[in-house]
């Protein structure tokens, strides 16, 4: 079995480096923001944190390849790193501390790249998870200052804790009327939105979350931490893993019937 900790170790020091860039510009007055041409907004800081990780990668992994939101794919092989330097950009120029750095760690397996490490850092909210395969779930401010996460054991829906990020992606997807039918079977739903309903259905405080529309970025370090803390993670079509265009988590006791809703077309 591959030891992935030295992986981690790189990942949390990457993530020290990232939090003090993006921590640096959050809320600044003069903070630069342009429109990606997908319509989406793009800060100095997302395009800084990313070039500081991948300077990073270069020197500790020259082998491995790259992934990230704003610089597409750079180099080749089995082992690919994920990066999403701002994940929640929106929040972030808005002034919202709901944000994060996601970083995975990919192999190349028969079904394509899977992540066997993931970190999420948090620094607004003073927050950070992370997991490695096959060796658990963890959040705290570090590796030696961190406890083990796992899912809730809510086994009804009337019972469960639903979150997700906005209507508009269902309905566009002709999708609204299953989610809803959804909204109304749980005992609770909040639109925290991005990185965070992943990290609460990982250390047990929502019990089922899902987005319609996600790129590989969004979703890699995301699904070895939710799967990690006992979880399952899969697309609305039921693929296990990122690789789907749209996610689905959830405490795996309610995973069939969430995706039954989600799954329907109107």
């Amino acid at each position: 079995m591959p030891d992935y900790l030295d992986d981690l170790r790189l990942a949390h020091v990457l993530a020290d480096a990232a939090d003090a860039t993006t921590m640096e510009r959050f809320k600044a007055l003069d903070l630069k923001v342009e429109t990606k041409p997908d319509m989406t907004p793009v800060s100095e800081a997302d395009k800084a944190a990313e070039e500081l990780i991948r300077g990073h990668l270069q020197r500790a992994r020259p082998r491995d390849a790259i992934l990230g939101e704003e610089y597409g794919v750079e180099g080749t092989g089995p082992r690919r790193w994920v990066i999403d330097p701002i994940d929640g950009t929106k929040n972030y120029v808005r002034g919202v501390p709901v944000w994060a750095t996601l970083i995975s760690l990919t192999e190349a397996t028969e079904g394509g790249y899977q992540p066997v490490v993931g970190l999420v850092s948090a620094p607004a909210l003073g927050r950070r998870w992370w997991a490695v395969k096959d060796h658990g779930a963890f959040t705290g401010r570090s590796l030696t200052s961190a406890g083990r996460i796992h899912v809730s054991r809510v086994g009804e829906l009337a019972d469960a804790s639903f979150a997700y990020s906005s209507l508009s992606g269902w309905e566009e997807r002709g999708q609204l009327d299953g989610f809803l039918d959804l909204t109304r079977q749980v005992w609770r739903t909040r639109a925290y939105g991005d990185f965070w309903p992943y990290m609460m259905v990982a250390e047990g405080s929502v019990d089922l979350c899902a987005e319609p529309e996600l790129s590989l970025w969004d979703m890699a370090a995301n699904a070895v931490i939710v799967t990690e803390a006992g979880g399952t993670f899969t697309g609305l079509d039921g693929r296990p893993g990122p690789h789907s265009g749209n996610a689905a988590a959830s405490n795996g006791l309610l995973h069939e019937q969430m995706l039954g809703y989600l799954g329907r077309r109107s």
